[in-house]
């Protein structure tokens, strides 16, 4: 059965996921060329693409990094061909340089940026405005709020780029791209083949004599990009009363419950801005005309509220403006409905409902606190173990973007600093220069192909002292089990072209290498003893495939479970012993409820570390998991 999202026939209506709500609107734009870097809350528009490939009229690619996806994707807009690049907040600091000189040349194809952002930092290392790069490259900027939105919007950053020959960045959230709701489809425009690139130095070589007019230029479609937002259909006013609220983002759909739940809907005037950059000035300046207060919903910077700021002293409106500053909304975290309720009772001056009785709702007990952790049989536990019995607390330990983050976690505690995406190296190198102390950087594989080889080739240009830990785990693991350029299958099969790390570093000249299998306890640490006593660069690689990957991808399957022989059991219950529990801290291991040690049958993977830590933990064979 074809699927929805390629085949699905106009007017159906479908419960879609916001971020493959995205790839339909893409489809029906008419997309040809797809690239990303894969991050957390983008992924699922990407890898629905990579799923798709197989029977969809588009070309896509996962890049090696976010600045490589664009440039590629922005390579494929000059010859013509509707294209985009799906990327985390923080992917578009990597995507800068090119991003804001593609607005100078202009996209003939048509290209949209999707910048996922991530207030509350669910799976970030910050919380980032994006819609900051949407002012600084002058691109128009779209926000959805629903699913459907999600589809309607993209599709229109795409026709509005080719249409006008401009960059699109289409601003999702967090909460946006994991929402579902219902998306009715639309007829898919068929676009004809790519014309190729055509020659124009004057428009595409942006040396100082061609950029100045090049800036002329996307000044000039600024000023289209801004009447055409002033005419909308996403931007919408409701409502009357001397009391306004802006709202942009998924702040609308916080709004609209606000509304309902406080009784006020129809009682405000509402203005919700979807194609919220460039500011349609005459359409805002109309809806501030008449009002005494205005609230400004927007979640992280005050964006639109220091933009509506100075367009009313620039048109001499006088109304007292509420947001962030002053005013009940934070700068920080995400929003919600309940607190959206409290600030439109703040500017209204509605009290709160007085309840209907006494009583109070019986109040749950608290879920227990579950923080992320390693994966039982993981191998990057198995490094860190390791790492940790030869440096123990003498090495500092930089660490890097990925799921082995999780190291800074006791009782393996390998993670004293992080900086951005491939930073271990670099940062660490940093670290041994100016203080001599001995310095471990650790960094995933696919992280190494994103941005940790350039850090590496530094480290050993600059003859740095430092060992470099590559945790090679066959995938891109904590996004989802994306390719990555040293991976053996994908989910779509065999990789023909797998770039081996340990030649990639001998080519940039490091001669101190160890390749093990971390799950070789024994070996890893006669490689670490190896490379502690040498100088400079040196570099361990740590191979073994992420056990939910090996069984996913890879086929492999669990052919023996561990457990804990008696003797270790009655020692864990006196508490004389416990040392697999306090150096290893598997998630598989527990403690029963008389305080036996136990090692769970279902979360056991099969790696057999823990045989090797302890004599008393045995191997049952014949489980095929």
């Amino acid at each position: 059965m074809a699927n929805p999202l390629l085949a699905g026939t106009p007017g159906e209506t479908h419960l879609l996921l916001g971020n493959e709500a995205i790839v339909r609107g893409a489809v029906e734009a008419g997309i040809q060329f797809v690239s990303c870097y894969p991050g957390t809350p983008s992924s699922e528009v990407p890898d629905t693409f990579f799923r798709l490939s197989p029977d969809g009229s588009y070309t896509f690619e996962y890049s090696v990094n976010e600045k490589v996806a664009i440039e590629v994707a922005g390579g494929a807009t000059l010859a013509g061909a509707m294209s985009m690049a799906t990327m985390k907040h923080v992917g578009v600091n990597v995507a800068a340089d090119p991003l804001l000189t593609l607005a100078y040349t202009g996209s003939p194809g048509g290209f949209m940026l999707l910048s996922a952002d991530d207030p509350g930092c669910h799976s970030s290392q910050n919380e980032q405005d994006n819609r900051i790069y949407a002012r600084i490259a002058n691109l128009p900027c779209l926000e959805p709020a629903t699913a459907q939105e999600c589809k309607d919007m993209a599709r229109a950053a795409l026709t509005i780029s080719r249409e006008l020959g401009t960059p699109a960045l289409l601003r999702t959230t967090t909460r946006v791209n994991h929402l579902r709701g219902p998306v009715v489809l639309a007829e898919p425009t068929v676009l004809p083949k790519p014309a190729g690139f055509q020659k124009n130095p004057a428009r595409f070589v942006p040396i100082p004599a061609f950029a100045r007019p090049m800036h002329l230029r996307l000044l000039g479609i600024m000023d289209k990009l801004r009447a055409l937002a002033e005419q909308s259909p996403f931007n919408t006013v409701s409502g009357k009363g001397t009391v306004g609220v802006v709202a942009s983002g998924i702040s609308r759909a916080y709004l609209a419950d606000a509304l309902a739940e406080t009784g006020l809907e129809g009682k405000v005037k509402v203005l919700e801005l979807g194609f919220s950059h460039p500011l349609p000035e005459n359409l805002v300046a109309g809806f501030l005309d008449g009002l005494k207060t205005l609230l400004v919903l927007e979640e992280l910077e005050p964006v639109l509220e220091t933009e509506i700021r100075a367009l009313a002293q620039k048109r001499g409106l006088t109304l007292t403006i509420l947001g962030k500053a002053p005013g009940p909304m934070p700068r920080f975290g995400e929003f919600d409905a309940a607190m959206v309720a409290v600030a439109l009772r703040e500017v209204t001056g509605v009290a709160e409902p007085k309840a209907d009785c006494a009583c109070q709702a019986p109040q749950a007990a608290p879920l227990p606190n579950r923080p992320p952790n390693l994966c039982a049989g993981c191998p990057h536990r198995a490094t860190y173990l390791a790492v940790r019995k030869v440096f123990g607390d003498s090495a500092v330990y930089s660490s890097d973007i990925g799921c082995y983050t999780l190291g800074i976690l006791p009782p393996l505690k390998a993670a004293d600093f992080l900086v951005c995406m491939g930073s271990s190296i670099s940062a660490g190198s940093g670290v041994s220069k100016v203080s001599g102390q001995t310095v471990v950087g650790f960094i995933g594989d696919s992280t190494f192909f994103h941005s940790g080889m350039t850090g590496l080739v530094n480290a050993r240009f600059n003859r740095h002292d430092i060992l470099v830990v590559i945790l090679d785990n066959r995938t891109t693991a904590m996004t989802g089990h994306q390719p990555n350029p040293g991976v053996d299958k994908t989910s779509l099969g065999d990789n023909p072209v797998r770039i081996d790390i340990e030649q990639v570093v001998r080519g940039i000249g490091v001669e101190q290498i160890r390749k093990v299998n971390p799950l070789n306890l024994k070996a890893t640490l006669k490689a670490i003893e190896e490379l502690k006593d040498l100088k400079g660069v040196r570099v361990l690689i740590a191979e073994e495939p992420c056990p939910l990957f090996a069984r996913r991808a890879l086929g492999q399957k669990r052919t023996q479970v561990a457990y804990v022989a008696a003797d270790c059991a009655e020692a864990a219950r006196d508490g004389s012993c416990g040392d697999c529990l306090n150096t290893l801290a598997c998630p598989a291991f527990r403690l029963d409820a008389a305080g036996k040690m136990a090692i769970d049958p279902l979360l056991c993977s099969g790696c057999m570390l823990c045989l090797q830590l302890c004599k008393n933990i045995k191997a049952h064979k014949g489980d095929s998991k």
